[in-house]
C-alpha cells in the first residue's frame, strides 16, 4: 500500500502567516496552482482513490488532484482534519510559535491526540480501501507529525501543494518523498 499526502494548496491566510488550524479558509488562486502541481507530481505513479479531510481547502484540493488523475473524489474523513489551535487561529503564526515555542499551545488540541486521531482515520482508509494506492489530502500539521511517527523520518516541514509519500511492506512503513522530493 502506498499512500500520498498532499498538503492542500494556498489559502489567504497562509499567504498572510495566520495559523489556521480548524478554522475552514478556502483555496486561494496560488492554492489552486499549486493542486495542479501535486497532481502532476502524482501522475507519476497509479493511484486507485484521493480522499481528504472535510476543511473546504482540502476538498478543493482532493476535487482537483482527483479530476487531473481521472479519478473521482472519495470520502472526506474527519479524522483528517487539521489541529484545533483554539484561541490562537487566525493569530500570526510566527508570534504563537516564539511565545510558545515548544509548540503546548493553551487551549489547542495536544499533538499526541492530533495524530491519534489522524491514525484512526488511516484505518478507516485502509478498511475502505485494502491495499490500494490512495492520495490523502489534508494539512500540513497533522501530516508532519504523523509521519514522523509512522516512519521515524524527521521532517521538519510540510509544503502546501506537495506530495508526501509513505510505503507499507511487511516490515512498515517507509517514505518514498518528502515535500515532492524523494528520499
Amino acid at each position: 500500500m502506498t499512500l500520498a499526502f498532499v498538503r492542500h494548496g494556498q489559502t489567504d491566510w497562509n499567504r498572510e502567516g495566520r495559523l489556521q488550524g480548524s478554522s475552514d479558509i478556502p483555496l486561494n488562486d496560488t492554492g489552486r496552482e499549486q493542486a495542479l502541481a501535486a497532481e502532476r507530481m502524482l501522475a507519476e505513479w497509479t493511484w486507485d482513490a484521493v480522499v481528504s479531510s472535510p476543511l473546504a481547502r482540502a476538498r478543493e484540493t482532493a476535487r482537483i488532484v482527483a479530476d487531473g488523475l481521472g479519478l473521482p473524489l472519495g470520502p472526506a474523513y474527519p479524522e483528517l482534519v487539521e489541529r484545533d489551535y483554539g484561541p490562537l487561529e487566525g493569530l500570526p503564526d510566527t508570534e504563537v510559535i516564539a511565545r510558545w515555542p515548544d509548540r503546548r499551545y493553551p487551549g489547542a488540541e495536544p499533538l499526541d491526540a492530533v495524530v491519534d486521531r489522524c491514525l484512526r482515520g488511516l484505518d478507516r482508509i485502509d478498511a475502505d480501501y485494502p491495499g490500494r494506492n490512495v492520495v490523502v489530502v489534508c494539512h500540513g500539521t497533522i501530516m508532519k507529525y504523523t509521519l514522523i511517527r509512522l516512519t521515524g523520518y524527521p521532517v521538519d516541514v510540510v509544503l502546501n501543494g506537495t506530495v508526501s509519500a509513505i510505503e507499507r511492506d511487511a516490515e512498515g512503513w517507509r517514505v518514498l518523498t518528502i515535500n515532492g522530493e524523494p528520499v
